[in-house]
């Protein structure tokens, strides 16, 4: 069997879409906390948390998409994941549960407006289809 199949994965919301990234690569799932500003960084870093004692950077898929810019509301959370050996925290506008899919379609050339190349497929759920990203090259490329 297909090993994406078999995996299960966090699904979020960001700005209205569905997503899930693999549960293997999520650390931790936190609620928002004051970030503070790193300069000359890329673009879509928001800058860092400390948690638990270890600083963490933190990134803003909505910036790093070109979508609006969110607002922080009750349900926004960050989700610490391992990528390349090392702890990066995103910012997502709600979790939603964990999901296991009936099927992993391979990404359009577009997902919601988004290259697909940042996409590892589409997996079908009763509910409908969920991106699943790539985490690692939307976070370092």
């Amino acid at each position: 069997m297909n090993e994406l199949l078999t995996s299960l994965y966090v699904a979020y919301e960001l700005a209205g879409e569905k997503y899930a990234i693999k549960i293997n690569d999520v650390y931790e799932i936190i609620k928002m906390q004051s970030i503070t500003s790193i300069h000359n960084s890329k673009p879509f870093l928001e800058g860092v948390i400390n948690l638990r004692g270890k600083i963490i950077p933190v990134a803003n898929l909505h910036k790093r998409f070109g979508l609006a810019n969110y607002t922080p509301t009750k349900k926004t959370r960050i989700v610490v994941v391992k990528s390349r050996d090392e702890m990066i925290g995103i910012v997502v506008d709600k979790v939603n549960q964990v999901i296991r899919f009936s099927d992993i379609q391979p990404p359009p050339d577009m997902v919601a407006g988004i290259d697909g190349s940042y996409f590892e497929g589409i997996g079908i759920t009763d509910e409908g289809v969920v991106s699943i990203l790539k985490i690692d090259k939307v976070l370092h490329e």
